[in-house]
């Protein structure tokens, strides 16, 4: 398994995210979204299993602090261009990805890996 959880040191989930794999013991590569982003090719492995238009958190901050609610944008460029606008935690294991705490299709991966 490669996993690789993309989130923030201050989301509650994305700590739990954390948590759920360090109790199994299994390895993960963590990136602070508030230090460096995703790279266009990241996005676009991710974007294979979940939408962009979904990865978008519309109802945080930083979409309400820029208001692109009353904008018409480019989803993926305003997601390269600012990463806290993703709904977090990313959590990634190859060419599967999940949005928020989802332990069920966690437990899916450690059964299948």
């Amino acid at each position: 398994m490669n996993i690789q959880i993309f989130g923030t040191k201050k989301c509650q989930d994305t700590r739990k995210a954390e948590r759920f794999f360090k109790e199994r013991r299994i390895q993960y590569h963590f990136r602070d979204l508030s230090e460096k982003g995703i790279s266009p090719g990241e996005l676009e492995n991710i974007s294979r299993s979940i939408p962009t238009e979904e990865l978008l958190d519309r109802e945080g901050k930083q979409f309400k602090k820029r208001n692109l609610g009353y904008m018409v944008f480019n989803t993926e460029e305003e997601l390269l261009s600012d990463p806290l606008l993703f709904k977090t935690p990313v959590v990634r294991n190859g060419k599967h990805a999940t949005i928020g705490y989802t332990p069920e299709v966690w437990l899916e991966w450690i059964k299948e890996g």
